[in-house]
């Protein structure tokens, strides 16, 4: 696979964050960190093509670690895929409504976050003959500097937004602090089936490093 010669600095900060912790289901509770999937979630939202696929590198953490404790109204369930699809072809299904089936759950959420992440891409096989990795390279940074987003980015939750924006020279230092943060979500390899990947997260001096994912594409594992 063809990769990037670049290493992109990226700032993502927001008032109100969530990397819900998946062992703790009933009610959300959040890491102490960015998940290294979240990050790339919201690099994402500056640029997704099939062509290209994005790696964290380092996460650095750049305001003191912040929680709070709210309430949130979610739904017990999800619409079926089934109902959904025939909704979509017309067919009568019954209507489902939220507020009939909403609970309150105790959440415990970060506030006032900060980060600077390290992330690059590399080509995949879906890359078409005018794809090259000069040609999204120009398009991300075009992107990141105008404040230009495919997508709304949020961190962890939709309900809080991100702003996603290049590293500048006069950036906060990462804050002094070392912390075992435990398994953490490294990302999802998206096959069949899918899996979750973890890693041993450790921050040092308010840097947390980021290992590689083996992804499988066609049945081969690739970096």
């Amino acid at each position: 696979m063809k990769k990037s010669e670049s290493i992109y600095r990226v700032r993502i900060r927001g008032e109100w964050a969530c990397f819900t912790r998946p062992e703790l289901k009933t009610e959300r509770v959040t890491y102490h960190v960015i998940t290294p999937s979240a990050a790339r979630g919201a690099v994402e939202a500056v640029l997704w093509k099939p062509a290209i696929r994005w790696h964290v590198h380092r996460i650095a953490v750049l305001k003191p670690i912040k929680f709070a404790a709210v309430k949130r109204n979610e739904v017990n369930g999800v619409i079926p895929v089934g109902n959904a699809r025939a909704m979509m072809r017309g067919e009568d299904k019954p209507d489902y409504f939220a507020d009939e089936d909403r609970a309150q759950r105790n959440a415990l959420i970060l506030r006032d976050v900060d980060y600077l992440i390290d992330v690059s891409f590399t080509m995949t096989g879906r890359a078409g003959p005018g794809d090259n990795p000069l040609k999204f390279d120009e398009m991300f940074k075009r992107r990141l500097e105008r404040g230009q987003y495919h997508m709304s980015p949020y961190l962890g939750c939709r309900e809080f937004p991100a702003i996603v924006e290049p590293a500048r020279d006069d950036d906060p230092e990462p804050v002094a602090m070392d912390m075992d943060l435990g398994r953490m979500l490294l990302d999802v390899d998206f096959g069949r089936p899918n899996r979750p990947v973890f890693f041993d997260a450790v921050m040092k001096q308010g840097v947390v490093e980021v290992p590689l994912i083996n992804r499988r594409e066609d049945g081969v594992e690739v970096a």
